[in-house]
């Protein structure tokens, strides 16, 4: 290209920046300068150090020779598009140098070249100028572009030469240069009705570039005739249902000049509102009118639209008429319903006819289509009572009960006589307010609840919690105890209830021994006013602990810490030697009671039952055994912790003792007064145990047979005074018959109070037999029955006394 032999390649180099101004439009390939020389790099070195080009306008339009460390161009630069009518326009590069890391930035500084000639939109022009147009009239014309900047871009215009025209230039404020036409000389259609211009734009390039339009003028004839319409006020009716396009009306008005000043367009008047323009249209031709919107009589019900007739003379003559429409109302509209007072809150004890919101409905359509009836469904305690015109009062009308229905949500129909008709609904909310018209009510008829006896005061026992079903004050419950009595002694002063969450709490330690069941009624009152309480019973069952040690009944050690028994020493082996019995004021299986020799003077003499206390021989006595044999027997119950008790039994070993009952007979010989009066306590006490016998078996075959218990323990119980079963009413009989030693015990008695002990001890060692009865006392009061059997029987008698067995 010849523009290369002019131009320049120039850089300059600022602390780290390179800028190369070039042409635009350059052939690929095309050297801009030596970049590694400008950078102060070998050529050798711009390879190793892998030198490249990052662009940062996006597209890659330079790139570097290797060889040669000259920067090249690698794609056509069009600088109109780049910069568009910029002044300056810069191609920022980044020169990236690995090994070590280093970044240049460079600018390549782009210049316009004359590479774009002025053009018109349009090649050509057409102007309509009428022949009454005075001379000095200036006329626009279209502006030519020139996308190059500078002295290349547009300069000037010329006009070719015409005796009615000349060229004017108009500066914009923006620099743009406006071509004006201006009239100098009248024109005569008759004469010349059409004129041809050609208009050029030239620009300040070397060499000049330009661009042509051509200019028509067309010379019009004058217009002296107005259109007139046929009908000055038209009037049609329209459904404002009818369709969008429906053709309604045809306006018609006629124009007595010929040519364009005859022909016809019709429109709306300038004045016409939008709203007008977006329902209704207008053939600009054959002035038919049609619908293109929506009609909305309850908007407006009618239109009054002015139509103008406009001839296409030079200067344009127009006339008007009127048209009016008038929208017929159909039945579009459904009902609306309006709260006109908010809606009461209702209490549910309210009277009917209480009146609980006004209601009023209302249609906008016209005639019977905006007559309005209201209904409400037959099953809500509700209705309607007509007020004035189209208002209606809700008012209550059957029973309410908040907590069935807390709150109604009534669904209003509204509907229209039209024909069809329309209906719309409305939901109104009503709250139904509480009345205290419910007592509290436990879930359960009666609480049961079991506490270890020793318990810790202040422990909780229970909760009981009561339901209202009522609202707000109406449901808050208050719980407190009725005053009863447990043991003659107030039930208040055993536990305590939390007023607010029905927590029971125990006053102080309970003792099974002592106390065994016992009952309180909780009442739950609510705060309403007034209010409403109900009661439910809690029953307490204490349980048994293993609190208490076995007691050693026989043999005793109220004189002192160890028992002396004789035995012969011609005993074989299973002799009964003694027998040890205990009793355990606890209940279950923690009075169950087992022996175990801890200590013996020779342990391969003498043996304990488990079971039954009987101390016997294991072997036959020999010469050679010790005369006194010390035994150390320990009594444990069955609960735990394990409580247990010792005695200590010293057994002398005596050469000739064949009639030990002779031999007692010697040392605790009695009046014959005596004797017969233990023989007539023995006759009672087996009359007795006969007849408790044969009661008892009864009684445990029917019981047994209900309960499905074991053989070994059946339960009697009778009603007692505070109308619930008591089940600690117990009879314990036992008689054995095994070995030299006849024994009978026969115990009854109410655990939550006294219990009464008959025993009557036979012994053919024996001069006598003796039989015990004990005073009803307490179960806890061993020692003085320890005493009392110690006091009737001495050390030599021995009394025995198996496992008992309990009968419920």
């Amino acid at each position: 290209m010849q523009w290369l032999l002019c131009f320049c390649l120039s850089w300059n180099k600022t602390g780290a920046e390179i800028r190369y101004t070039v042409p635009e439009e350059l052939s690929l390939g095309s050297v801009v300068g030596n970049i590694a020389k400008d950078l102060g790099l070998e050529v050798s070195e711009i390879s190793f150090r892998e030198m490249r080009i990052a662009s940062v306008a996006g597209k890659q339009y330079f790139s570097v020779d290797l060889g040669k460390g000259e920067l090249v161009v690698s794609d056509r630069i069009d600088r109109e598009s780049h910069c568009g009518q910029s002044a300056s326009c810069l191609l920022p590069l980044e020169v990236i140098i690995e090994n070590p890391l280093q970044l240049h930035r460079v600018e390549v500084d782009i210049q316009d070249i004359n590479d774009n000639a002025p053009h018109f939109q349009s090649s050509e022009r057409t102007l309509k100028i009428a022949e009454s147009t005075a001379p000095g009239m200036r006329f626009s014309l279209e502006s030519a572009q020139d996308p190059d900047v500078g002295d290349n871009s547009l300069k000037s215009y010329t006009l070719s030469k015409n005796e009615h025209f000349s060229l004017e230039i108009k500066d914009q404020d923006d620099g743009r240069k406006v071509p004006e036409l201006c009239l100098e000389k009248a024109l005569d259609r008759e004469n010349k009705a059409r004129h041809q211009l050609l208009l050029t734009a030239l620009d300040g390039g070397s060499p000049v570039r330009s661009g042509t339009s051509q200019i028509i003028i067309i010379v019009l004839d004058n217009n002296d005739n107005n259109p007139i319409f046929k009908h000055p006020l038209n009037k049609v009716s329209l459904n404002e249902n009818t369709p969008q396009g429906t053709s309604f009306l045809k306006v018609e008005a006629n124009d007595l000049d010929d040519g364009p000043n005859g022909e016809i367009e019709y429109s709306f008047g300038d004045h016409t509102a939008q709203s007008v323009k977006a329902l209704f249209e207008i053939d600009p031709k054959t002035g038919e009118m049609y619908l293109k919107g929506t009609l909305d009589y309850e908007s407006t019900p009618s239109y009054r639209i002015e139509i103008i007739a406009q001839d296409k003379g030079m200067p344009e003559m127009e006339g008007q008429c009127n048209v009016q429409i008038d929208v017929i109302d159909v039945n579009d509209n459904s009902p609306q319903i309006s709260l006109t007072s908010k809606p009461s809150p209702v209490r549910e004890n309210a009277p009917k006819g209480t009146v609980v919101a006004l209601i009023s409905a209302r249609d906008p359509d016209s005639g019977d289509n905006g007559k309005v009836t209201l209904q409400i469904p037959p099953s809500y305690p509700f209705t309607l009572e007509p007020s004035i015109s189209s208002h209606y009062a809700l008012v209550t009308n059957g029973v309410l009960d908040r907590e069935t229905f807390p709150e109604y949500s009534i669904e209003i129909t509204a509907t229209d006589a039209g024909s069809p008709p329309l209906t719309s609904k409305k939901t109104i909310p009503v709250r139904i307010l509480d009345v205290n018209d419910n007592p509290p009510r436990f879930p359960d008829t009666a609480y049961t609840v079991y506490v270890n006896e020793n318990n810790t005061p202040g422990y909780i026992i229970c909760s009981v919690s009561a339901l209202d079903m009522d609202f707000g004050d109406n449901a808050k419950i208050s719980y407190s105890i009725l005053d009863s009595k447990v043991q003659d002694v107030s039930v208040s002063s055993y536990i305590y209830i939390n007023s607010d969450n029905g927590s029971i709490y125990s006053m102080h330690s309970f003792d099974y021994e002592k106390l065994k069941v016992f009952q309180i009624q909780v009442q739950a009152k609510d705060r309403g006013s007034p209010s409403l309480s109900s009661n439910v019973t809690v029953h307490v069952f204490i349980l048994d602990q293993n609190d208490n040690a076995p007691a050693v009944i026989y043999p005793s050690t109220v004189m002192g810490s160890v028992s002396h028994q004789k035995m012969p020493r011609s005993a074989k082996a299973g002799h009964l030697t003694t027998k040890i019995s205990a009793v355990d004021a606890d209940s279950g299986h923690n009075a169950w009671i087992s022996y175990r020799l801890v200590e013996a003077t020779d342990s391969s003499l003498f043996s304990v039952n488990l079971y039954t206390g009987e101390v016997r021989t294991k072997r036959a006595v020999s010469e050679q055994d010790d005369s006194s044999q010390r035994l150390l027997i320990e009594i444990q119950d069955n609960g735990e912790p394990v409580q247990s008790a010792t005695v200590t039994v010293n057994i002398l070993l005596e050469d000739g003792l064949h009639e030990p009952i002779s031999d007692f007979r010697q040392k605790t010989a009695e009046p014959s007064k005596r004797n017969s009066k233990i023989t007539f306590y023995l006759i009672i006490s087996l009359a007795s145990v006969s007849v408790l016998s044969l009661l008892t078996f009864l009684i445990l075959v029917v019981k047994c047979v209900r309960n499905s218990r074991s053989s070994s323990s059946c339960c009697i119980r009778r009603a007692d005074s505070d109308g619930y079963k008591n089940p600690n009413r117990n009879l314990q009989l036992q008689l054995n018959t095994d070995g030299p030693i006849k024994y009978v015990e026969v115990l009854g008695g109410d655990m939550l109070s006294q219990s009464q002990s008959f025993r009557s001890c036979l012994s053919p060692v024996s001069e006598f037999s003796d039989f015990t009865l004990v005073k009803p006392s307490s179960t806890t009061d061993f020692q003085d029955m320890i005493n009392v059997l110690d006091a009737s029987l001495p050390d030599s008698t021995w009394t025995f006394e198996s496992q008992q067995v309990s009968i419920d």
